[in-house]
């Protein structure tokens, strides 16, 4: 039976896209559920800024009857202006393991990136740095962090078999924080603070944070600016991801550094919300949200969400401040594991700080690019 490809384009159509991967990591522990309101809004022109200035089309593949896979193609404009090159981007790839409708999809992806001139295809990407990016290709035996992604191992062996090559990786690591340590992030901190003459803002509740959105995007703007696949956040989206995450930010894991009383740097941790979103399994009312507020207030595990400082003062020690900052906060509430999100593996000046922690790499994703 050969494959049908369809465009996406009905209320139907978006909501069998955002539901597949339910359907095919079914049972699968360390699979870390979406919300399907905000999968179906991300694909909205009228609900994400980010479409402004890119073009995308998104299709699904039958078999049967039966949606088997689904992928998206993105062309993100403004970064192909930055980076001077005619680059189209794979998005959202899921499948059952069958190679007639993977080649289907990809086939479709890559001839309509190639129909609008483009000259590669790399992915899997997302609309920007805070969307779906990379393949997992290692750690599958662990949870996902809501900050990450999950796939199963055949996803990579069809997209290596099609042509595709690595381009870049990103590795995350878990950290255990010990007595050492905490004491030698804090006196690191206390002499950086000392000799640049920072401060720490801290925050007790979520509306206390948001006179400083702009000032945390506008940073994250300069400090990513110089990071692949990385375009600046407009006002529009500074707004939807703010409203988008400051619902799950527990204010304690949240510090600023300031300079002369302006923001410097800051960085965003949050309480492990995987198991809460297993729990959840895509939907928050009627009852989903209750298992999320829990985790927010009981955590086990510290997810390191966003750590963003301005260029000028990259090797000033900020990170040393925030990191000690939050690690007082962890040792307060008896946290002692942390998971960080996606790292460069060439950032070598960020994976060397874990070396005061027992860690683990236990994670890699990968995106892949080939030649159209």
């Amino acid at each position: 039976m050969s494959v049908e490809i369809i465009k996406v384009s009905s209320k139907k159509d978006f909501k069998a896209f955002a539901t597949l991967p339910f359907a095919i990591y079914k049972d699968n522990k360390f699979w870390v559920p979406p919300i399907i309101n905000d999968e179906i809004k991300s694909l909205d022109p009228q609900q994400n800024p980010a479409m402004e200035y890119c073009d995308s089309q998104f299709w699904l593949a039958k078999k049967n009857g039966k949606v088997m896979g689904r992928i998206g193609a993105i062309i993100n404009r403004k970064y192909n202006e930055k980076v001077n090159e005619k680059l189209g981007r794979f998005s959202r790839l899921e499948f059952f393991n069958d190679a007639e409708v993977f080649k289907a999809l990809m086939d479709t992806a890559a001839n309509w990136l190639r129909e609008r001139g483009m000259v590669k295809i790399h992915g899997p990407l997302g609309f920007s740095n805070l969307d779906t990016q990379g393949m997992l290709i290692e750690g599958f035996d662990h949870i996902a962090s809501v900050a990450s992604v999950y796939h199963l191992p055949y996803y990579r062996e069809y997209v290596e078999q099609y042509g595709f090559e690595k381009e870049m990786d990103w590795v995350e690591f878990r950290l255990t924080l010990g007595e050492h340590a905490a004491q030698k992030a804090i006196r690191g901190s206390q002499l950086i603070k000392k000799r640049y003459g920072f401060e720490v803002l801290k925050f007790e509740k979520s509306s206390d944070m948001k006179p400083y959105v702009k000032d945390l995007f506008g940073i994250l703007n300069q400090a990513f600016d110089k990071l692949p696949y990385v375009s600046v956040f407009n006002d529009r989206m500074i707004e939807l991801y703010a409203d988008r995450y400051f619902k799950i930010i527990n204010p304690k894991y949240v510090r600023m550094v300031t300079k002369d009383g302006k923001v410097i740097g800051f960085i965003v941790a949050v309480p492990s919300l995987s198991e809460a979103m297993q729990k959840v399994n895509g939907k928050l009312f009627p009852f989903g949200f209750l298992h999320i507020l829990k985790a927010m207030k009981h955590p086990q595990v510290l997810d390191f969400f966003l750590t963003g400082v301005v260029p000028e003062l990259d090797h000033a020690g900020v990170a040393v401040i925030m990191f000690a900052e939050i690690q007082e906060e962890m040792i307060k509430a008896g946290i002692d594991q942390m998971e960080t999100t996606g790292i460069i593996e060439t950032n070598f000046n960020v994976i060397s700080n874990w070396k005061n922690y027992e860690h683990i790499q236990h994670k890699r994703r990968r995106c892949f690019v080939m030649s159209l």
